[in-house]
């Protein structure tokens, strides 16, 4: 299975390797330790090309550890520093079966999910499965909200990164060029966010893409319990906005933001009005 070189340079912080059942090893950032008087917050990173946790939630996850809440982040498999097989379905059951094994390995029973884009899919699914572990839920620009053949073909994001996994681009503008349909100001895109996500995507296997599957489960929101809470970009190239509007008819306790400021990183793009209007949610 690939993985970065032992002797490469990370491109992002270091966290700790979790053992799984099925011999794989998952990259996780950790900070504090589960506690009954408060959930664990669990960041749940999106699908591009070279995505971890740490590249899509370094804005965020301190300020809630300086909070006083213990912080999971982790990268998926075939993420980040997380072991990549080349031979597994990477659908969103998957997924959501590998953070069952993680918040069991650290004694997690209480969790607020916070997932963008593919994460917030797998904070839905695991929230529709696994209820009892669930507290609340906060998703930016979550996938799983409508079958994909109504919507896909719309968003000039995924025409572009269509092309760019197929062809397998790995020369750095074609990379900044693709990262800029991901946010409203091409700004955003630094050196720093390509360096942390290149050497990534160098590394993915094409099974990551090729055999991606996210339920979908529109018919299945009115049955989440627990509040949520929704953040979408209006400028998102990826996800369409209008699917807000659809967790806002669906979801019993929902809250519902739209930013003009904002494509699909809203937790990057916007971090200080991110972080404080999760911590006024988790309450």
């Amino acid at each position: 299975m690939s993985s970065l070189p032992e002797n490469a340079r990370s491109p992002i912080p270091v966290g700790h390797f979790v053992e799984l059942s099925q011999s794989y090893r998952l990259h996780v950032h950790e900070v504090g330790q589960a506690s009954a008087e408060k959930p664990t917050l669990v960041f749940l990173h999106g699908s591009g090309p070279g995505a971890s946790g740490y590249s899509n939630f370094h804005l965020n996850f301190p300020f809630f550890a300086e909070h006083g809440f213990h912080v999971l982040v982790p990268d998926y498999i075939g993420y980040g520093l997380s072991d990549k097989p080349e031979d597994i379905q990477y659908t969103s059951g998957f997924h959501v079966e590998v953070l069952r094994e993680l918040l069991q390995k650290k004694n997690v029973s209480r969790a607020v999910l916070v997932g963008n884009s593919l994460g917030g899919a797998i904070a839905f699914q695991y929230a529709l499965t696994y209820p009892d572990q669930v507290h609340k839920l906060v998703v930016m620009g979550p996938g799983g909200v409508e079958d994909h053949t109504l919507w896909a073909a719309q968003m000039t994001g995924l025409r572009c990164m269509g092309p760019f996994i197929q062809q397998r681009k790995t020369d750095r503008e074609s990379f900044r060029e693709l990262l800029h349909h991901i946010v409203a100001s091409p700004q955003t895109i630094t050196d720093a966010v390509i360096d942390s996500r290149l050497p990534v995507w160098l590394e993915q296997p094409l099974a990551v893409y090729a055999t991606m599957k996210v339920d979908v489960f529109a018919e299945r929101l009115a049955d989440l319990s627990m509040p949520v809470l929704c953040l979408w970009g209006q400028k998102d190239n990826f996800l369409p906005v209008r699917h807000a509007m659809i967790v806002a008819d669906l979801v019993k306790d929902v809250r519902v933001v739209i930013s003009s400021r904002s494509g699909h990183w809203f937790m990057l793009e916007e971090p200080d009005y991110f972080n404080q209007e999760v911590l006024t949610f988790l309450g």
